[in-house]
């Protein structure tokens, strides 16, 4: 009976990662909300690289063709200089310099977050900022496509997912707020978004794997740890793909709404 619940909770929070991961609510927040309320502790260091990974592997599947293009016409852009491959070299250029903030902040201080910042109640008050930006720009409608991008929103983007690294914060959601206050129409900015995920989530499993080959559980926590990867990996699919319409019809303010309600409740019944 213990090994089945072992195998349910491990379902849960595969299934819980997936579905939060791709929305703007947090999905390392709403991680640390499960383990807390539900009493759900999480064995082997490697569990949050793991269903991340997963996360990653569904983003790579639904941009695949936009992951396609930019590289042959970066590519063709590099070898050639034709004018037409142009739009996407930059946007890879942009996509780079989006990357760099939080790769230095993470590996300055990731430490520092960990020891002050990961608590119950730090994502109860980050949830409501989350929360009020995601309302503020919730009417906001932008004229950029890729091709209007510059190094100036690359920059504010990469920070504004810096940012996220605060649990509590999301990180789409703090892409996607840089993003269209800055002018981009919703699908640019969330493709930019889920585009600049791609390198960070890489990097992260790059530096994390030495961490799957010490775990210690790692032999035991095989079929749980499977049980939860395919369970990102489904869950993340269909919540990237619900959340696209979610975009595409301008519905934010309820992830917005969402983010009040929750908040308050984690802070004061924590």
């Amino acid at each position: 009976m213990e090994d089945l619940f072992e195998l349910l909770k491990y379902l849960f929070l595969g299934l819980f990662q997936g579905i939060t991961e791709p929305i703007p609510i947090s999905s390392s927040g709403h991680l640390e909300i499960a383990e807390y309320f539900f009493g759900l502790e999480i064995e082997g260091l490697s569990f949050a690289l793991l269903v991340n990974t997963a996360s990653l592997f569904a983003v790579l599947f639904i941009y695949r063709e936009d992951i396609m293009r930019l590289i042959r016409n970066g590519l063709r852009f590099v070898t050639t200089r034709e004018k037409d491959a142009e739009a996407d070299f930059r946007f890879i250029i942009f996509l780079i310099i989006g990357t760099i903030p939080a790769g230095v902040i993470g590996i300055l201080f990731e430490d520092f977050i960990d020891e002050n910042l990961a608590s119950i109640k730090t994502v109860g008050l980050t949830l409501l900022v989350t929360g009020l930006a995601l309302w503020l720009i919730r009417n906001l409608r932008g004229r950029k496509n890729d091709a209007d991008l510059s190094y100036k929103d690359a920059i504010i983007v990469g920070l504004a997912q810096a940012v996220a690294l605060i649990p509590g914060i999301s990180r789409s959601g703090a892409t996607i707020v840089a993003a269209m206050s800055l002018g981009m129409k919703q699908e640019t900015a969330l493709r930019f978004s889920f585009l600049l995920y791609i390198p960070v989530s890489v990097g992260g499993m790059i530096l994390g794997f030495s961490d799957i080959l010490k775990d210690e559980n790692l032999a035991s926590l095989a079929l749980p740890y499977t049980i939860a990867f395919i369970a990102s990996l489904i869950a993340s699919y269909f919540s990237l793909k619900w959340f696209m319409n979610i975009m595409a019809k301008g519905n934010l303010k309820y992830f917005a709404i969402y983010c009040f309600i929750a908040g308050p409740l984690v802070f004061f019944l924590s």
